[in-house]
């Protein structure tokens, strides 16, 4: 097989954070999300004789000091952990490949994974707010398109879907957006019309230029409780035909339509009013109960001292634009500690796309 069983492999996908439009990519909607420098995932790929995946020593922790240790732990971050992301995205990229006739080399592998994200806000990115989980995975897809040399045979816009299907595996409930902006890297807008995905099985993903964005903050809370039922009714509402579900979903997706334009002519002042509508807009849909009070206050404490500020993802994290510059940063920062919310500026990864998978994309 010619399988150098040194050579490691090793890729990192960053968080995301969606700037406008989201949750509206579950709607046939569009988005504006890009990737975040600030936290990521690796997985490391290193050629054995048997398939092995490696549990992390403190993300999968399967040894504890009691029974009550356990019973704490899980109540505190539930069934949560790696391991069984890197087994459903091999699981789902081998039946693709299989059923796409992509031959796979018979070489085994060991996978193991790392995450800088803070341990005490951990499960709030996995679960919502910096799509912490997707990460993991679409580092791990990485890994094995390498390995098996197949990354020109896998379409990039495909990607995303061979991801989102790996969540899908474990009960995850999510939307492309953030599979999309974590495959691509840098600012991306997303357009997931419904004939598209019909005719393509994927939306329309065109990168935008990373200069076009203003400086930006993220606020999330270092002990996070109280994060709401961050699903809420609103998928089977908008199944059922509400009206009000409908419209406002649409009202969202426009704003990223009009966010475009405002990035494209740096007008700052209306970024701030879509940013600011696009979180409006959810409350109205969601309602304050399920988005949870903890979340709700994160977005408020921004807008008190004049800043625009919306949801990343779900929830759990906070993406903050302060139009009058650092001196308003500053006084919102100072209102984080407070209150004992972290802040900090935000740092955007750019576009990490290979030239083979640029190929992969003019090949459509």
């Amino acid at each position: 097989m010619g399988i150098d069983k040194d050579a490691v492999i090793e890729h990192r996908a960053y968080a995301r954070v969606g700037l406008l439009g989201n949750p509206s990519d579950v709607y046939y909607g569009r988005t504006i999300s890009f990737t975040l420098a600030n936290f990521w995932a690796s997985v490391k790929l290193q050629p054995s004789d048997h398939l092995m995946i490696l549990p992390h020593p403190a993300h999968d922790l399967v040894q504890f000091d009691s029974l009550p240790h356990l019973v704490n732990r899980l109540s505190t971050d539930g069934y949560y952990g790696g391991v069984r992301l890197l087994m459903a995205i091999c699981k789902i990229f081998h039946n693709y490949c299989k059923e796409n006739n992509i031959s796979l080399h018979e070489g085994n592998f060991k996978l193991s994974y790392d995450t800088n994200i803070p341990r005490q806000v951990l499960r709030m990115i996995f679960l919502t707010g910096l799509s912490g989980s997707s990460a993991i995975v679409c580092a791990a897809l990485s890994c094995l398109l390498d390995f098996y040399k197949v990354r020109h045979l896998i379409k990039v816009e495909v990607r995303p879907n061979l991801i989102l299907n790996a969540e899908k595996e474990l009960g995850i409930v999510a939307g492309l957006q953030d599979r999309v902006a974590q495959v691509y890297g840098g600012l991306v807008y997303m357009d997931f019309d419904k004939k598209l995905m019909d005719d393509l099985g994927h939306g329309n993903y065109t990168p935008m230029d990373l200069n076009l964005l203003p400086p930006l903050y993220l606020i999330y809370a270092e002990n996070p409780s109280d994060s709401g039922k961050v699903h809420s009714t609103v998928r089977q509402r908008w199944l059922n035909g509400d009206e009000f579900i409908i419209s406002s979903m649409k009202k969202v997706a426009d704003i990223a339509l009009e966010g475009r334009t405002a990035l494209i002519e740096k007008d700052h002042a209306e970024l701030a009013t879509l940013m600011n509508r696009n979180f409006d807009l959810r409350r109205e849909m969601f309602g304050d109960e399920a988005l949870g009070a903890m979340n709700i206050e994160m977005v408020e404490i921004a807008r008190r001292v004049g800043a625009a500020s919306k949801f990343t993802g779900s929830g759990g994290a906070v993406v903050v634009f302060c139009p009058e510059g650092s001196s308003q940063a500053s006084l919102l920062e100072d209102a984080c500690k407070k209150i004992g919310f972290a802040f900090q500026p935000l740092e955007v990864k750019p576009s990490m796309l290979t030239q083979e998978d640029l190929e992969t994309m003019s090949s459509k």
